[in-house]
């Protein structure tokens, strides 16, 4: 080997950044990236997603013992105690409002630091409660801080990561959302409901503690002229020896073609409409998927399997939430956003299908009444409806359709919202996807029971069973495939001027 041969890996070595042009220098500094900081930021917000959890899994053990208690000032009747458990959803949409505003204010972190204080007051509240509304107040505070997190927490985690790791660090934030869903249901078969509420005031109090320590997003930063302050957060979070000023100079770039604060005449720019249009309609379908549905049916089908404690089969439920919402998240950036969308939608197109042939067979031999009746709590009936032998059919369906929410339709939403929009019209598309989310996740839950009523039970589930259809042709219309792309990449494609 020659002199010049020998000299030719040490040159590439000192100048890769500087000399290598177009994919492979940024290749080039992603290897020079340490992301030991970045996913302790990433820990620290997703404590965020952890405490909206226990929110959402709170009132599931909390509601049996509010409703037993001995004091008459705190027991609920079956109409409270619905409110009880969905007003978490109206503070949730008056949430996502609120921090779409706060979010480009204030910055990322700050609104994530905010956010912790109406989940800490509202267990508070919840703990010291005396009547019904400090119950109810308590709920709807929890249930705003749960909309700014859902919020602001898929933007921070997205502007701090790079596109090797961001599909992985954005999926932990559904994966901290169940995972705090089965923590309560495991706390509360131990715990009464003050208790249980102290218990839930924990998550929240420590992202506090750890967020003071964490740096704004870069991104943010450099809207705001802060060149300094980015360069030093791009250090923290991509270690020492990455050349930060190209990744800073790259994201100023672009930046500068996002000049300005957002106004509603922009709407009319190709580049904020077309990705609004996909967000408002993956946070549509996912609620539309039918999975408030499947959890509102869960404990009656345990129950007709002859499971002793349906408390224990819950936790099971969300246990298998967890475990394959952490498989999504180790997949997600090897096998793409569409992907696990379609295969997603497929799932549970047909899990639903077989969902409504269950309930068909088992209505013509007992009648929807008793169906109904067993769902609305009448428990006489749990033990006559459906047949033993076709209780299989419906645990194997429950057990498919989970599987398949949990590794598409639950986590990609969130993490594609934060993909997709312009830095200036960041807070506003987030803002209206979330209330889309939160406002079809009430209209569901709501309406649930009448659509039973007007269509039958067979008949809700073949519908939403279409609309699981409606959700893979969608996926393959109109979702861009993010994997492996830089915000920037991703936001001119539907500029129509990259991203191939």
């Amino acid at each position: 080997m020659n002199h010049e041969e020998e000299s030719r890996p040490l040159l590439a070595e000192e100048n890769s950044v500087q000399t290598i042009e177009g994919r492979s220098e940024q290749d080039a500094y992603l290897e020079k990236v340490k992301n030991g900081k970045l996913f302790l930021a990433t820990l620290a917000a997703v404590l965020g997603p952890l405490s909206f959890g226990f929110v959402l899994g709170y009132s599931s053990p909390a509601i049996p013992d509010l409703q037993r208690n001995s004091d008459e000032r705190l027991r609920l009747t079956a109409e409270e105690a619905s409110w009880f458990g969905s007003v978490v959803t109206i503070g949730a949409g008056l949430g996502g409002l609120l921090g779409g505003w706060v979010v480009e204010r204030i910055g990322r972190k700050l609104t994530l630091m905010f956010c912790a204080m109406p989940f800490i007051f509202g267990f508070t509240i919840m703990i010291a409660a005396q009547n019904h509304w400090m119950l109810y107040v308590g709920r709807i505070l929890t249930g705003l801080a749960s909309g700014v997190t859902s919020l602001v927490v898929p933007l921070y985690i997205s502007e701090m990561a790079h596109e090797r790791v961001r599909g992985a660090v954005g999926s932990c934030v559904q994966l901290m959302v169940v995972t705090g869903i089965m923590g309560a249901y495991i706390a509360g078969l131990f715990q009464g409901w003050r208790w249980l509420a102290i218990t839930c005031a924990i998550p929240p109090t420590v992202m506090l503690v750890f967020m003071c320590f964490m740096p704004e997003t870069p991104r943010y930063l450099l809207t705001r002229g802060k060149r300094r302050e980015a360069e030093e957060a791009l250090r923290f979070l991509r270690g020492p020896h990455a050349p930060v000023e190209w990744e800073c100079d790259r994201i100023e770039e672009a930046s500068r073609e996002e000049e300005g604060h957002f106004s509603l005449a922009d709407l009319k720019d190709p580049g904020i409409y077309k990705p609004l249009g996909v967000g408002v309609m993956m946070m549509l379908l996912q609620q539309f998927t039918g999975i408030n549905a499947i959890m509102f049916y869960a404990e009656t089908i345990f129950e007709q399997a002859h499971f002793k404690n349906s408390d224990i089969a819950t936790v099971v439920v969300a246990a298998t939430q967890v475990v394959f919402t952490a498989v999504a998240a180790l997949i997600m950036d090897r096998a793409g956003r569409k992907v696990l969308l379609i295969l997603s939608g497929v799932a549970m197109c047909v899990s639903e299908v077989v969902f409504g042939i269950y309930f068909k067979l088992s209505t013509m031999e007992h009648g929807n009444s008793s169906l109904l009746k067993a769902l609305s709590g009448t428990h006489g009936t749990v033990s006559e409806t459906p047949p033993n032998d076709l209780t299989w059919l419906a645990l194997a369906s429950m057990g498919v359709f989970i599987t398949g929410f949990a590794l598409g339709w639950g986590p990609t939403p969130w993490l594609v919202m934060s993909e997709i929009f312009p830095m200036r019209a960041r807070g506003f598309g987030s803002a209206v996807c979330v209330l889309t989310n939160w406002t079809c996740a009430f209209i569901v839950t709501k309406t649930f029971q009448n659509l039973m009523d007007l269509i039958t039970s067979a008949g809700t589930f073949w519908m939403f069973s279409g609309l699981c259809a409606l959700n893979v042709i969608f996926t393959i219309f109109f979702v861009p495939e993010t994997k492996g792309k830089t915000l920037e990449e991703i936001q001119a494609h539907f500029k129509r001027t990259l991203y191939r």
